[in-house]
């Protein structure tokens, strides 16, 4: 990608445009869902409904953290190379500098005034992800056929928990799709052009593989600290699906099982990664702040945060060329209706739990998640605004 200054520009746009939502997305990785669509598809138009629906559903597919992956893509998309990590920069750098200064000892989570704002975050993530289903459904669930199949998807990932009941609706909704979204033709489809070559898909996937095997080896073969932490995280990141909550196992694994960190050090960091905007995955740079190998500290945080994002970044950018092509088939499209269905399903059952299961305590968090509903759907304010107004709010329901 050529640098001229148009280039440039849509850089500092994608930086800035992630770096709002990487101080303001609370709530996990279904809100920032929610927060990518109501800033990249409704107020900034870079991508259609439909599109963005179907990046969802592919990044749901891939192990690593979806809501990253999906940010990475959408900087790929608007700025190119420099773009996707000035967008993963910007989003995931702001809650690992929050943690690193929580490891480091910087008190910043305590007090009446800070749990209240805390407490008006959560309440936030109601509000969005609500403003993400209802807007989304209409969208892409207008008939019976995909209603249903945003239907089955709820049950789906109620009677199976875990990543696995996400992946699962995804594949029945995109089975289904096949079978029953033949005939329905859409209005209007944006071609999603992303700019990555065959080649730099083979790169990256042959990257993926070869750190996969080859960390193992290097640091069962080699005595040093440095490739035992990389080989850690970047395990930890590569095999897991549904990122979020799910990485705390093998984290606990690597890093506690080994003696490299304290059980209560560990429980004392994911208690503060609760509280912090971004992706949860940035709970690498606490870890890395306060393990043994290699003294701790800003490097090794660095190290932490670096190794565990990369394979959910390189599978990513090993698939997208051949999926550009995949999606422009008939058959992949009536699979993608029923698969961006089922996406519509898989949100909707995460807006009761645990979206609303752990933020809505009683009338005065209902009100309040109803405000930030209508501040968005009816007088369209930006989703950072909607953050600050529900977190003052917090204060002053809990205070």
């Amino acid at each position: 990608m050529s640098d001229t200054p148009a280039t440039r520009g849509r850089v500092r746009e994608v930086f800035h445009a992630f770096l709002l939502l990487g101080l303001t997305s609370f709530g996990g990785p279904i809100a920032h869902l929610g927060y990518f669509r109501t800033e990249f598809v409704e107020r900034r138009r870079w991508l259609s409904e439909q599109a963005y629906a179907d990046l969802v559903a592919l990044c749901q597919f891939l192990p690593g953290p979806a809501s990253s992956q999906v940010g990475f893509a959408l900087g790929l998309l608007r700025g190119g190379t420099w773009g996707a990590l000035a967008a993963w920069a910007a989003f995931t750098l702001p809650s690992a500098i929050v943690l690193v200064l929580f490891a480091l000892g910087a008190a910043l989570l305590e007090g009446p005034i800070s749990q209240g704002i805390i407490h008006g975050l959560k309440v936030t993530a109601v509000a969005i992800v609500a403003h993400a289903v209802w807007g989304m459904a209409r969208s892409l669930c207008p008939d019976r056929q995909r209603a249903g199949i945003a239907l089955a998807a709820v049950f789906t990932v109620v009677l199976v928990s875990g990543p696995l009941g996400q992946v699962a609706a995804i594949v029945i909704g995109a089975l289904a799709g096949m079978a029953l979204c033949r005939a329905h033709s859409e209005a209007e489809v944006h071609p999603l052009t992303l700019p990555v070559s065959p080649r730099a898909g083979h790169l990256a996937g042959a990257a993926f593989a070869a750190l996969l095997i080859g960390l193992p080896l290097l640091a069962w073969a080699t005595p040093s600290a440095t490739l035992a932490v990389m080989d850690a995280f970047y395990r930890a990141g590569a095999l897991v699906f549904g990122g979020g909550h799910v990485v705390l196992p093998l984290l606990e694994a690597e890093v506690v099982q080994s003696g490299w960190v304290s059980p209560d050090d560990f429980l004392a960091g994911y208690g503060a990664a609760q509280a912090v905007p971004g992706p949860l995955f940035t709970f690498a740079a606490y870890l890395g702040s306060v393990m043994e190998p290699l003294g701790g500290g800003l490097v090794v945080a660095a190290l932490a945060l670096a190794m565990i994002f990369l394979p959910g970044m390189l599978l990513l950018v090993a698939v997208l060329p051949h999926w550009a092509r995949f999606r422009r088939w008939d058959s992949a499209q009536a699979l993608m209706r029923g698969a961006n269905a089922a996406v519509v399903g898989i949100l909707g059952a995460a807006l009761y739990h645990p979206v609303w299961t752990s933020a809505i305590l009683g009338p005065r968090e209902f009100a309040l998640a109803l405000t930030g509903f209508l501040l968005l759907s009816v007088w369209k304010l930006p989703a950072w605004a909607v953050v600050a107004l529900l977190a003052g709010g917090g204060v002053l329901i809990t205070v």
